[in-house]
């Protein structure tokens, strides 16, 4: 258990109704009780007067919830002071636990870094609270709750099971081939590894669904200048983001606005229009909207009702993949035409009147969720869980290919230690007495 108390404002910042300071350590608990003039209870909410133990000064009356360790968030003694959230009352309380020796303020993300050291979650569930907390839309909250109740981390501690058996085999069969050891041991673990390594490549060969849920999808808007792309951004967006002008070129730099459409993130991009020009500065800003346009998830194509089809040719080869056609001001023309390119649905719209942007919000949001939707598997939602996971298929494709050679067994069992290392960098946990555990729980060696 760590010597030092720490304490923190640990709701938002600035007035509200309620805040919460929260005490965690060997002396929460004292220093609780000599602020409210009673030992609090485990679990149990009391009302009370929070005073200065120094003066006697009134500071508020509150509510205390005691936590005793390990029962509690950080798995130390917490105590929780639910204060009116008037910024005088917020001072006042944490001016008062200042000045208290025994405490000290705590680092960003401190409790839930305690948390995690004293076994009440591991690095998964950690992350998944900031995730929450930044959560923007329904599905990322969703996402962050789906990781927080441990989905990721169960998956992840079954495959270290399995590989820690595995290693256990291999290791028996060249340590003790003398003892009563099951035949073919070398094959089966051989064929165990060759099954888990085909299911780690199948989780890593997601698309990236987890990452672009969490960071957000991005859609990139483009077109040819004066089709409107700025005004609709200002639709999608509800309010005035971009700088609207008949002047062609306008639009010089990537804006980019962060949206929830249908639930889902999705980073719009606004870009200059696509044309040639001479001029350096406008023509910087089409080899950027142009490479955006490539590298995005999504692109919305935007054409002015009176020049489409006609413009359509010009831009061909961004029309393809996840694509969605806008075609603008039909308050002035009517699209002559329901589909684009390879039978993409063609809706017609007026950033000025409003019309049809329903139907191209649902469209938007529609592309999304098909995107974003998750399979069956948890998903991954960082880098570096893909690169630990990356790192734990590299290892178990260097043991098969040593075991299809039967080279360097002793080599080979140093790649599936690698791989168990690789994967407990996801959760944290790793214990090297897991190996003996296996091998006498499933052999008996020296009976």
């Amino acid at each position: 258990m760590t010597a030092e108390t720490i304490y923190a404002l640990s709701s938002g910042r600035g007035r509200s109704g309620v805040a919460v300071i929260r005490l965690s350590g060997p002396a929460a608990w004292a220093i609780a009780g000599a602020m409210i003039g009673r030992t609090p209870v485990h679990r149990r909410v009391m009302r009370c007067d929070l005073t200065d133990p120094e003066s006697g000064e009134l500071l508020d009356n509150s509510l205390c919830l005691g936590f005793q360790g390990p029962g509690s968030f950080t798995g130390e003694d917490v105590v929780e002071f639910h204060v009116h959230g008037g910024l005088a009352v917020i001072a006042g309380v944490m001016g008062v636990l200042g000045r208290q020796a025994a405490l000290r303020m705590a680092e960003p993300g401190e409790f839930t870094r305690r948390a995690f050291e004293n076994g009440r979650m591991d690095l998964t569930g950690a992350e998944a609270i900031g995730d929450l907390i930044d959560a923007e839309t329904d599905a990322q909250r969703r996402q962050a709750l789906r990781q927080g109740g441990g989905a990721l981390a169960r998956l992840c501690e079954e495959w270290r099971d399995r590989l820690m058996a595995a290693l256990a085999h291999w290791e028996a069969a060249l340590d003790f081939s003398d003892e009563e050891l099951p035949e073919d041991l070398e094959r089966a673990t051989h064929l165990a590894v060759m099954a888990l390594r085909k299911e780690i490549t199948s989780h890593l060969s997601d698309d990236g669904v987890g990452e672009r849920l969490r960071d957000g999808l991005r859609l990139v808007i483009i077109g040819p200048p004066n089709a409107g792309k700025s005004s609709l951004l200002n639709a999608l967006a509800a309010r005035d983001v971009a700088i609207v002008a008949d002047t062609v070129g306008t639009t010089r730099d990537v804006l980019e606005v962060h949206l929830d459409l249908g639930g889902y993130p999705v980073i719009v991009a606004d870009t200059a229009g696509l044309r040639e020009s001479e001029e350096a500065v406008e023509r910087e800003g089409i080899r950027r909207a142009r490479q955006r346009a490539i590298e995005a998830d999504m692109r919305l194509a935007v054409f002015e009702a009176t020049e489409w089809p006609a413009a359509w040719p010009a831009f061909s080869e961004l029309l393809t993949g996840n694509c969605i056609i806008a075609v603008n001001k039909i308050d002035l023309k009517a699209p002559p035409l329901k589909c684009g390119p390879d039978g993409v649905a063609v809706h017609g719209v007026s950033a000025r009147t409003g019309a049809g942007m329903g139907g191209l919000l649902k469209a938007i949001g529609d592309a999304a969720a098909a995107s974003l939707q998750a399979g069956a598997m948890p998903v991954i939602t960082r880098a570096r869980h893909r690169e630990a996971l990356s790192a734990c298929a590299d290892a178990l494709a260097a043991f098969e290919a040593r075991a299809d050679r039967l080279d360097h067994p002793e080599i080979a069992g140093e790649d599936l230690r690698i791989s168990v290392r690789a994967l407990a960098r996801i959760t944290g946990r790793v214990d090297v007495e897991d190996l003996l555990d296996v091998i006498f729980r499933d052999f008996c060696i020296g009976k």
